[in-house]
């Protein structure tokens, strides 16, 4: 293979045949669970990266259903995000996910920078209940259960919510195991249909576990449940701040230790 033809076709590994597919990423009946709570200000504080800034208490805990997305698949996803601001702008930061399939997880963390983890989160409906459940092998990480389509949420607050811009810390280590691309990235959902809407009632536990951490922002208080269903687009990402930037204090680069001389022990 030529050196042009290396650089032409160079999108994603492996080159000759890619985890996933060029975009664009288009879902159809996209299901969120999304139970939230008030948690601990200072274990926020810990793990919200500057400069975004926090603007209350709050985690919205998601379940997330996906039967039909271009080039990802039929897969299911768990995580945390939190609403922040940054530059006077409300959003979320998306602090942790895990799903149960290869080429989002790939595409997630090398285009845009998801903290995509490999794991086995569940939607189950359950007669007049909804449950989202997340285990990392045997053990049981996130156990949330909503009532079942109880009152009409308001449709322009929920489009105003998945209108809301999205930040996500992208970190891809250099050969040496610096630091070589570490970003604040933002992304938008685009063409948002909003099929589905409800707000109801909701209980969360999370458990303690040392890979799945999502205990590490305990629950407080349950303060809203909401059911929706939507198609949407992915859209692509824009850096808003370098942390190896000009100014950064980067690191340096830790080189390789030289490799021994063989020696010849034959004869």
């Amino acid at each position: 293979m030529k050196l042009q033809d290396v650089r032409c076709n160079a999108y994603a590994m492996p080159l000759t045949n890619p985890s996933f597919p060029r975009g664009p990423y288009r879902f159809f009946d996209r299901e969120y669970l999304i139970v939230t709570y008030r948690t601990d200000l200072d274990a926020l504080r810990a793990v919200v990266p500057e400069p975004l800034e926090l603007t209350e208490p709050l985690v919205k805990y998601e379940f997330i259903r996906m039967p039909d997305s271009t080039g990802f698949g039929d897969y299911t996803e768990s995580g945390q995000v939190i609403p922040v601001r940054f530059e006077g702008a409300e959003g979320t930061y998306v602090h942790s996910m895990y799903l149960d399939d290869d080429a989002p997880i790939a595409g997630g963390r090398e285009l845009w920078g998801f903290p995509k983890k490999l794991a086995q989160p569940k939607i189950s409906h359950e007669g007049e209940v909804v449950t989202g459940t997340l285990h990392y092998g045997q053990a049981l990480c996130a156990l949330a259960t909503l009532g079942y389509k109880h009152r009409a949420a308001d449709r322009n607050a929920v489009l105003g919510s998945l209108r809301k811009p999205n930040y996500l810390l992208k970190i891809i280590p250099h050969v040496d195991g610096t630091p070589r691309i570490c970003e604040l990235v933002r992304y938008h959902l685009q063409d948002i249909v909003l099929k589905e809407a409800w707000n109801t009632p909701a209980e969360l536990q999370l458990f303690r576990h040392v890979i799945a951490d999502v205990a590490r922002l305990p629950v407080l208080q349950i303060v809203a449940g909401q059911h929706i269903v939507a198609d949407l687009t992915l859209g692509l990402g824009e850096v808003v701040f370098d942390y190896l930037g000009a100014g950064s204090n980067r690191p340096a680069l830790r080189r390789a230790p030289p490799q021994r001389e063989l020696v010849n022990v034959e004869g």
